[in-house]
């Protein structure tokens, strides 16, 4: 892109950005799988498929990977319960750095398509000026729900100042395409090594399909931890939803009040 292109580019999409009932742009995306090259075209991605895609302004910053790719990668087996086939994230980054951010953030659920010729992004009319920030020619911020190649429903961030993410997360998705649909419990523990009592309650949430996560402090910092959160002296202490369920006892009545 010459740089009379890139400065000609709004600091967010225009008129020409693409809406519900335009099909997606028709491209080629080439990105790596290991130690191999791999092309992927939106005819294979979207074609008799139901897709959410999501677009972001680049791998590995603060929103993106704090809060836009986990949620849609948490919330994946419930958008495949609703019939979503696939869900892709999609950045103008090339596919080295998609490769990795993908490996940092354990997403194995989110497809990560880097669009780094931009081909895609300059279809879909959301190829936008982020100098300011010092990135160049990015993605503005959004989401799609894309059934058969055409646009259902899309999601544009706002105009605002700064990176606005409101509109384009995986909750705002989900309520879209079932505002009943149940999210999973978000369950955390606080633990210790060789505790009998943490290994039997590990051992229940994960045979009642239940992800969670496991916080093992050294010592002098789960002690006051269990202080500061819970008024209690041992572990296991469970949260569900920000709320304490308690030790091994009380957990065990949770699961078994939820079967």
């Amino acid at each position: 892109m010459t740089a009379d292109h890139r400065t000609a580019l709004g600091t967010a999409p225009g008129d020409d950005a693409l809406k519900a009932g335009d099909r997606v742009p028709d491209v080629t995306f080439r990105l790596r799988r290991g130690p191999d090259w791999v092309e992927t075209s939106t005819g294979e991605i979207f074609s008799g498929r139901n897709v959410v895609v999501f677009s972001l302004p680049g791998a590995f910053t603060p929103t993106c990977s704090a809060m836009h790719l986990p949620r849609y990668e948490e919330l994946a087996p419930v958008f495949g319960q609703l019939g979503v086939d696939e869900i892709v994230c999609v950045s103008v980054n090339d596919p080295f750095v998609m490769e990795e951010w993908g490996r940092s953030e354990s997403a194995d659920k989110v497809h990560l398509l880097p669009d780094g010729n931009a081909e895609f992004t300059r279809g879909m009319g959301m190829l936008v000026d982020k100098s300011d920030l010092n990135f160049g020619a990015r993605s503005w911020r959004y989401a799609m729900l894309v059934r058969d190649g055409v646009i259902q429903k899309l999601f544009s961030e706002p105009d605002k100042p700064g990176d606005p993410f409101e509109v384009s997360d995986a909750d705002t998705m989900l309520r879209y395409i079932d505002p009943s649909a149940r999210r999973p419990d978000e369950v955390a523990m606080l633990s210790r090594e060789g505790c009998p009592f943490c290994a039997s309650t590990k051992a229940e949430l994960k045979a009642a399909g239940i992800d969670f996560t496991d916080i093992s402090l050294p010592p002098l910092q789960r002690a006051r931890a269990l202080r500061a959160m819970t008024g209690a002296q041992t572990v296991p202490q469970v949260f569900v939803n920000g709320k304490l369920i308690g030790d091994s006892e009380a957990t065990a009545q949770w699961l078994a009040a939820r079967a």
